[in-house]
């Protein structure tokens, strides 16, 4: 059994640039790999000599490859995102809560991201279009600051491509030769026509981000136990042994960071909390 508290490494096999500050990692294990990781659940990323950060998983390889998509704003994550292949780095995990996207099998599909949201929501999306017959619709609503501010955008233009999937893009602010949408992702959010019944939604970015699209999706009468979100604190041991993540009764990495909204809902509303 790995002990949870020493890193296991794993070479970076693969570095994509994605924004002017976002780099996706893929990374093999150098000897024996961690156990699988599911979509939700998050790592601790060690770049050796600098420090350790917790990372979603933005995929999941059949082989045992993890990718991970690291926005630099630190020193480690920096450290990070400047790591070419042949980088060893150290991999702690897998922790956290899920989004299980199979408890959505049967019904309406929302994935609402706002930047980097997005990284850990891929999985999600990636699950539901390999079984797309599964589900009903499958909508992906993504926002960004600006359009080079999208992750995946060869993918977001992939799966706007098909004709079983429903994706509405959308910047903060106006840019030369963007013909898309303007505004917060609220907006082609509250257009959509909701079976409230038979919807499931995933939520990832910015907590306020997060509130309003709820609110939207509360107003057309979607149960708070049929919206997930994914809560981010700093992460420091990953086993709940710290209280460094701790949001109110939770703590985050291990009762998070995904928890319907629901649960959420009071904590957010708390503020500084």
């Amino acid at each position: 059994m790995t002990e949870p508290m020493l890193p296991v490494g794993y070479r970076v096999i693969g570095q994509t640039v994605e924004t002017h500050d976002s780099a996706t990692l893929r990374l093999e294990p150098v000897d024996r790999p961690l156990a699988r990781f599911r979509p939700g659940q998050f790592a601790m990323l060690y770049a050796y000599g600098v420090g350790e950060v917790p990372i979603s998983i933005s995929g999941i390889g059949d082989d045992g490859t993890l990718l991970h998509t690291i926005r630099s704003v630190g020193a480690v994550s920096q450290a990070l995102y400047d790591a070419q292949p042949g980088t060893v780095v150290g991999v702690r995990g897998p922790f956290g809560t899920v989004w299980a996207p199979e408890g959505a099998v049967g019904n309406d599909l929302i994935v609402v991201a706002g930047g980097v949201g997005l990284a850990p929501l891929r999985p999600v999306v990636l699950a539901a279009l390999a079984g797309r017959s599964a589900y009903r619709r499958v909508v992906v609503v993504a926002g960004a600051r600006t359009p080079d501010e999208f992750l995946f955008r060869a993918e977001l233009d992939t799966w706007a491509a098909r004709d079983d999937v429903e994706v509405e893009l959308t910047v903060d602010q106006p840019a030369v030769g963007w013909d898309g949408a303007v505004g917060f992702v609220t907006e082609p959010l509250a257009r959509l026509r909701l079976d409230p019944e038979r919807t499931v939604a995933f939520l990832c970015g910015p907590e306020p981000m997060m509130r309003f699209s709820a609110r939207v999706l509360l107003r057309s009468q979607i149960p708070a136990e049929r919206i997930r979100v994914s809560l981010e604190r700093s992460m420091k041991c990953g086993i709940a042994l710290c209280g460094h993540c701790q949001l109110g009764p939770l703590l985050l990495c291990r009762d998070g960071p995904v928890v319907s909204y629901a649960v959420a809902e009071p904590l957010l509303a708390v503020p500084e909390l």
